[in-house]
């Protein structure tokens, strides 16, 4: 049996610091639900990992919320309906860094990284060393010289990393960061690298939203781990809560064993 463990908040209320607020999100394409009426809330500095199966809603509901895609009900940001928003004001608190990018121009990857500062109107200069401070902290201030389309695939993801940063500069504590399979194309020093300035960002007080399979990862970094499957919440709460053998059996259909890491107060699921 699946256990709830489900924190829905409709809108947002006063004191709860809520960034984002779905409710009754509804989606369906070609006769599947991708969205179930679902209703959820994010909130600044919380760092929550969006799990489940493939073709649970994970990526869908990021679409949905940031209006790539749209659906029946509603999205709030910073207590207000998102159609509210002005394009270029919400681009200043909110960044989107999709799973895969199309961008096939022969861009540097300095050039890249800079485009995030558009939504600020910097100056040529101030926009420059913007975008050569945020390539530095995800480390790749080496690549500024190099043509985008040459890059390996974690490259260009760390570099769109860096525009991204450079975007929400600006933005405070109003600031969502949406994070879409961020780890997918990395090795594993750049994966921990990845999380850990994302895990910074929320606790500086940005909402910081990420869809991830790998479920130790999300166990280790996220604050809040929501476990969707076909398009419902089936469990949402701290990794020990979330994280069951009993959730992941019924969620994944997997037999698995949870331990708790050596060095750290986080369950590591293992094959059973």
């Amino acid at each position: 049996m699946i256990h709830h463990v489900v924190r829905q908040r409709s809108k947002p209320t006063a004191g709860m610091r809520s960034a984002i607020s779905a409710e009754g999100l509804h989606l369906s394409l070609g006769g599947k639900t991708l969205l179930d009426n679902l209703s959820i809330s994010f909130h600044g500095g919380e760092l929550t990992a969006l799990l489940g199966p493939n073709g649970a809603g994970k990526s869908t509901l990021l679409k949905v919320l940031c209006g790539e895609v749209q659906s029946k009900g509603d999205v709030y940001f910073f207590g207000e309906k998102r159609q509210q928003w002005a394009p270029a004001a919400l681009a200043k608190h909110l960044g989107v860094l999709p799973q895969h990018s199309s961008l096939s121009f022969g861009f540097t990857a300095q050039e890249v990284a800079e485009l995030g500062t558009m939504p600020l109107g910097l100056k040529q200069n101030d926009s420059q060393r913007l975008a050569q401070k945020m390539m530095t902290n995800v480390g790749i201030a080496h690549l500024g010289q190099r043509l985008y389309p040459t890059l390996s695939g974690g490259e260009k993801q760390r570099v769109h990393f860096a525009r991204v940063l450079a975007q929400l500069s600006e933005a405070g504590e109003r600031c969502v960061l949406m994070l879409d399979e961020p780890t997918s194309a990395l090795d594993l020093a750049h994966q921990h690298s990845c999380l850990r300035l994302a895990k910074e960002r929320a606790a500086q007080g940005a909402a910081v939203i990420l869809v991830i399979h790998d479920l130790n990862l999300a166990a280790e970094y996220a604050d809040r781990l929501v476990l969707l499957n076909q398009g419902k919440i089936q469990a949402d709460g701290d990794a020990w809560h979330t994280l069951t053998a009993e959730n992941i059996q019924s969620v994944y259909g997997s037999p698995v064993m949870i331990e708790s890491h050596p060095r750290g107060h986080f369950p590591v699921v293992l094959s059973a």
